[in-house]
Order: C-alpha cells, then structure tokens, then sequence
C-alpha cells in the first residue's frame, strides 16, 4: 500500500511540475540554497554526510577499503590544490577534460559533448557558481534520473594522491567545473567506483533526459549517415567506440592511432567535395585531448590539399586537441558502434530544428504478478505491464512509405547503485502488438497465443536500457515490456518517441459490465444485506448463489492443473472474465492481500476477491454523483471507506 501511495504522490508532484529540470527534485532532501546559506552564516564550508570524504565514497571493491588504490588518499578541496582556483575559466569546453584512474572515459566522453551546447550544459551545471564571491564549499549539479530531474549537493573535498586529482581533471589544472561534475554524478550513483566501465549514451541521457540508439557498425542501415547529419542538427549527442580486441592490454593504441576499448565523441558530419566528387567525413573528439587518428583526412594529411580553400577553412583542424575527421568509410571499418541521444522537446529552445514528441510511463515487474517474463512462459507472459500508443498520422518525410517513426525505450531502474550489493542487470527486451477490438482491455493469453508480434526489440540483454526504432502504419498498439525469465522483481520506466503526436496510456483499469452479462445490474447483492443488517432472505441468497456459481466457474477455468488454487499469473485473465479491467499496481496489490507464499490463490480467496472488487466499485459510482471519474473524501470519510 506504500507503494501505491509513493506512486500517487510521485504522479501529483509531477503534474504540479516537480522533477522537471526548472523545479527539481531535492537529491537526498537536500536544498542547495539552504544549505549555502547556513554555511555562510556559521562561517563554516560545507561538509556533505551524505557523501562523506572517505573510502566509502570511493567504492567497495577494487577502490574498497582494502584496496591499493584508496590508500594514501587525501581529500581537498580546489582552494587547497592551487592559489587561484577556478569552477570554470573562460568558459567550459571539451579541450578542458582529462581522464584520472577511473574507467569512466564513457562519461568523459559525454561530458566532452555536454561542453558543445551551452543551453544543455546550463541545464546540468547550473550558472552563477564560483570559488569566488560567497564561496562556502558547496556546488550543485542536475541529471535526469529515471524519469525526472534531481538537484545533487556536494562539497568540494576531492580525492587525491601525491598532490594530484585522483579522477577527472582539467587540461588547466585551476578548472574544477569537470572533477566537480564528476563527483555529483558518482554520489548520485552511489560511489565512484560504481562509474567504472558504461557507454556514453547513459551518461547522454542522464545528461538531457533524451532516448537513445545504438547502431552496431559492421551492419549499419544505410542511410545512416543522413541519420547522423540530421541527428547532430537537431542537437543530439554522438557517441561512438572501438572494441577491445585485446583482454590483456588496457585500451591499447591502433597503429593508425585510435584507441580501443575507449569511448569518443563524434561532433560533426559534412561532406566535402574532391575533384569534383563528394566525400563523406565525420568528425571525432577523443576526451584525452590528445592521441589523434593518423590515416586519411587526418590534421595535415595530404587529402586536405585537394579539397576547395572555403570548404578547408570551415573543417580543417591542425592542433592536437583530440580531435580530427576521418572518412565515413573509414569510420564505419574502424569502429564498432555508434550512440545517439535524441533529445526531448523541452531541452530543444531553437525553432529551426525539429522535436520529437515524448511520453513516459513508471512500472515495475512483481514477482506473483506483473513479472511474466518473455513469449516463452507463455502461461505468464500475458501478465507483463501493457501500455497503449495510438498512431494517427504518417511522417511528414518517411524513410518508408505510408508509415510512423517511433523509438521505444525500456529502461531498469538503480542499476549502478546497486552494485556494491551485487545486484545483476535483468535481461530486458519488449514486444509490440497491433491492438484490434475495444479501447484499454488488457491483452489476454487467449489474444497473445493466436495474434503475433508486429514488432519487438530484437533480443533480450542485460543493459540498462534498450532502445530500438520502429517504421509502422497508423493504428493502435499495445507494447509489452518483460524480462526474460518470469518472476525476477524491477522497476523500469518505457518511453516513447514519435515524429508526431500520438495517444498513450496504460492498458487496464475499468469495469466492463457486458463480459458479466450486467451482472452488478441484474443481481445487486453483496455480503451485507441491503438494509445494513448481517442477514440474507431468500431471494438475496439466491442472487449470492447465482453470482458464486459463476465464479466457480471462472475459477475451474484457470484452474489448469486442478489443484484447487490458480496461479497469481492468471488471476488478471481470470478477473477479466469476472468483468474486471484492473492495471498492474492494483493486481500488485490483490497478489499481495489474497495470495499464499507460493503465489497461488485459492477459491474462498477468490470469491473475497470479487466481492470486494464489485464493492468497491459500487462505493466509488455511489460518491461519484456527476460521473466525472474522481471523488473527494476528507480523513473520516477515507478511513471509513477503507475499514469498510
């Protein structure tokens, strides 16, 4: 019951506009200009308990306690490392970041990107801090997290080792925006240590609270490089790496100087013209600042010579600064994968690029109810979360006909922070299915045995999200997120992309009175008799009767092996059939009220089940006068409904 209330408040916050990214949720309670302000009053700099400068903040297991590497360190602050510190000197840009110890060169890497649009970097760096004026030892940054925005707190004690920043740091060594950023973001997931290894695009979306793509490319579609052009016009984030070929060597260099097993930004896609044909070029940052590629179209090589002054003035770079363009062809046979964020409407402020429409749903997988796992346990399946989306109108330009463009992401919550407690990602994919019939009815097993998939994330894998884009026709369609296997317990959040605007919602939750042949109509009897009293005549106890028959019915219906009891799994499928829609976090709750530890329910609990369910139903139509779907109850009418 927690839970659902956690939820309902959640959701009122949010239509009150809290987590968004002007009026954020306070990380941990704690409140940036509060907290400043009792600094400077006591004189005292700011300490975070939260986050305490200590071994635990470093991480628990190869920068745990014990470890080699989290001994001697020393935690400053900027004012104790240099005589002039700076949060950001002359302007943050992706020249200022180098990389420490930390196998976070994914996040470097976005940070880098972050650096290319002042307006997305504002949003996580918020403007106006300084060592300067009213310095008290505290900073804050912003990030997207699973579905809003959180203002972290931190104090500037950073760790070091001989004098030297242990993590990311400045080209400049005065700059502390960058190591600053770094520790906001490990608090946020509980260490630095849980930082290590990743890919970019987490780090992009925690960044924008955008939906991002993976293009693996040995097998790139083909018009790729117009998706990468367009992409980088409308503002997204690029990232791109090369895989390790080597499990001894850590991030060995290419002869032709590239770096393997390491991330990169991609900042640019032109085309240039030479000897009167067109050639592709991509531009790539390396977040060392340094070590360049070396091969064709690289700083100075002599393939610049025969391309037009004005079009070599707008490209050409010749400083070693990390970063450098190289040939499409090239990229595609040196590389081996491509991320792009794709940004929501309200990160985008310029009406010369083009919007996505977004919308996003909270769910979580049960286990006894809402996690079905995959097609494969097909008897669960069905009882997966659904959510609805409606397309209505084609593309205004369609990469194919007649069709609309859709990203579908599905995303596990508190992966990294539950690392130090060895917490594993759940393998995660989605199905989505062409609806036909009647508007928000939960897809059956019979529906899902005889109708298959239109489209589906192409297989189940353990990342923190997955994300894949979709070309379907108009019309109306129900995605079905899951976990592979059945029964493993999370909580995730599913967003959808499209070009244009369409409908969502979840799937469930109505009482349909046709399935029950107007049951509640016909027969308007409950427990109770109708007069208040504890007694039944003859004429209520046959109308109970009648109604439990049809529920014994029901139940020997779902009752597959005859054992008496029917799994939590069928439940929903069998409270369908007794005229009841319900979504998941309300079958989360029946699960927990009427069924035993081993998820089953038997028929006195069943029957307890509906009863309720019918009155209920009946209570709420009842106070519900101008059937506008919401009621208002002070404290003594809550409390007596819910005794009831």
């Amino acid at each position: 019951m927690t839970s659902m209330a956690d939820t309902l408040a959640r959701n009122k916050e949010r239509a009150q506009g809290i987590g968004t990214n002007r009026n954020a949720v306070k990380f941990g309670g704690q409140d940036y200009n509060t907290l400043k302000k009792q600094c400077l009053e006591s004189g005292c700099l700011f300490e975070d308990d939260l986050f305490p400068a200590g071994s635990k903040s470093l991480g628990y297991d190869k920068l745990g306690p014990a470890s080699s590497k989290s001994r001697r360190v020393v935690w400053k602050r900027p004012t104790e490392l240099c005589r002039d510190p700076r949060f950001i000197d002359g302007g943050a840009t992706r020249t200022d970041i180098r990389q420490g110890i930390l196998g976070d060169c994914w996040l470097l890497s976005a940070i880098a990107s972050l650096t290319l649009d002042k307006e997305i970097l504002a949003r996580v760096v918020p403007p106006g801090q300084t060592f300067d004026k009213d310095y008290a030892g505290i900073f804050h940054f912003q990030f997207w997290q699973y579905g809003e925005w959180v203002d972290v707190v931190i104090d500037d004690r950073l760790p070091t080792k001989d004098g030297e920043l242990l993590f990311v740091h400045s080209a400049e060594g005065s700059e502390f925006w960058s190591a600053l950023l770094e520790k906001a973001y490990a608090k946020v997931n509980g260490s630095y240590e849980a930082l290590s290894g990743g890919f970019v695009t987490e780090a992009f979306e925690d960044f924008t609270g955008g939906i991002s793509e993976l293009y693996t490319l040995d097998k790139p579609p083909p018009q790729l490089f117009k998706i990468i052009r367009k992409a980088l016009e409308r503002g997204s984030l690029v990232g791109c790496a090369i895989k390790a070929t080597s499990a001894n060597v850590n991030e060995p260099v290419t002869d032709e100087n590239l770096v393997e097993g390491h991330a990169y930004s991609l900042t640019g896609a032109q085309e240039v013209h030479v000897r009167g044909r067109a050639e592709k070029l991509v531009r790539v940052r390396n977040p060392w600042g340094q070590v360049e590629w070396t091969g064709a179209w690289s700083d100075g090589s002599q393939e610049w010579d025969y391309v037009p002054a004005e079009e070599k003035e707008k490209l050409c770079h010749a400083a070693i600064d990390g970063e450098f363009w190289m040939s499409f062809s090239d990229f595609k046979s040196h590389y081996d994968k491509l991320e792009i964020c794709n940004l929501t409407p309200d990160t985008l402020t310029s009406d010369k690029v083009g919007r996505w429409n977004s919308y996003q749903f909270d769910g979580e997988w049960r286990v006894g109810s809402t996690a079905g796992g995959c097609f494969n346990n097909i008897v669960s399946f069905s009882s997966n979360p659904q959510f609805s989306v409606k397309l209505q109108d084609v593309d205004d330009d369609p990469l194919h006909e007649d069709t609309c463009t859709i990203l579908v992401g599905l995303m596990q919550k508190d992966s990294r922070k539950q690392r130090n407690i060895g917490r594993k990602l759940l393998s995660i994919g989605f199905a989505i299915y062409k609806y036909k019939g009647r508007a928000n009815i939960h897809l059956g097993l019979d529906v899902l045995r005889r109708q298959s998939a239109v489209a589906m994330y192409p297989y189940f894998t353990p990342m923190r999200e997955v994300c894949e884009r979709f070309y379907l026709p108009p019309g109306e369609y129900v995605i079905i997120p899951s976990t592979f296997d059945a029964d493993k317990k999370g909580s995730f959040i599913l967003r959808v992309f499209s070009e244009n605007q369409a409908t969502t919602r979840w799937v469930g939750f109505s009482r349909r009175h046709d399935v029950t042949s107007n049951m509640e109509e016909a027969i308007d009897v409950q427990v109770e008799e109708k007069d208040g009293s504890k007694n039944l005549d003859l004429v209520e106890f046959h109308g109970l009767w009648l109604k439990i028959q049809k529920y014994l019915k029901i139940f020997k219906r779902h009752d597959s092996d005859n054992s008496g009891t029917m799994s939590s799994h069928d439940l929903r499928g069998a409270l369908s059939k007794a005229g009841f829609q319900i979504n998941s976090d309300i079958l989360q709750i029946i699960v927990g009220r009427y069924a035993d530890a081993n998820y089953a329910i038997d028929f006195d609990c069943f029957v307890g089940c509906l009863i309720r369910l019918e009155m209920l139903f009946k209570m709420f139509k009842t106070l519900d006068r101008d059937t506008s779907g919401k009621i208002d109850l002070n404290l003594l009418q809550w409390l007596c409904l819910a005794i009831h």
